[in-house]
């Protein structure tokens, strides 16, 4: 049996909420995001999100390892969206603005260890990096995209070089 995951004990309104970072993905445990919203989750309000935004962990709360009902950082504001009442823009800014940047900040940083994502943009494209041991990766498969519309590369078909020469310019 695996370890439990150890979350983060958030408060609003006398309300709990535990929260925990898995592989750089915040997960916030669904029951108590019910209960901030004043609604029951049930497993029919969760069969609306998609099955990469809800799971099922081992947390240790209150000093016991349960099997606890988590929702993905998307999950909730799904959540939030699907249930939408005005008052739940409160709540939004909250998780938005305490609750995720402070699971992040707590977070060890150790890059060197722990590979990181970024995206590199381009106006024609955007491409997925990985940056580990200080080096950033592409993957092999982007390679000939990255290649193809290389925005630095410069170089002109000979009929536009000759034309500019026909023209003058």
């Amino acid at each position: 049996m695996s370890e439990p995951h150890v979350p983060t004990l958030f408060t609003r309104n006398k309300a709990h909420l535990h929260a925990l970072l898995v592989e750089n993905q915040a997960w916030l445990c669904a029951n108590e995001l019910g209960r901030l919203m004043g609604k029951r989750l049930d497993e029919r309000m969760l069969r609306k999100l998609d099955s990469d935004q809800r799971q099922m962990m081992l947390v240790e709360t209150y000093g016991e390892a349960d099997e606890r009902l988590m929702v993905s950082e998307s999950g909730a504001y799904a959540l939030l969206v699907y249930h939408y009442c005005p008052e739940y823009r409160q709540l939004r800014e909250w998780l938005t603005h305490q609750v995720l940047p402070a699971l992040r900040d707590a977070r060890p940083s150790r890059t060197a260890e722990r590979p990181t994502l970024s995206v590199l943009s381009w106006p024609q494209m955007s491409l997925s990096t990985l940056h580990w041991q200080d080096e950033p990766w592409i993957r092999l498969r982007d390679m000939p995209c990255l290649l193809a519309d290389d925005p630095f590369n410069h170089r002109e078909s000979w009929w536009r070089k000759a034309s500019r020469l026909i023209r003058g310019c």
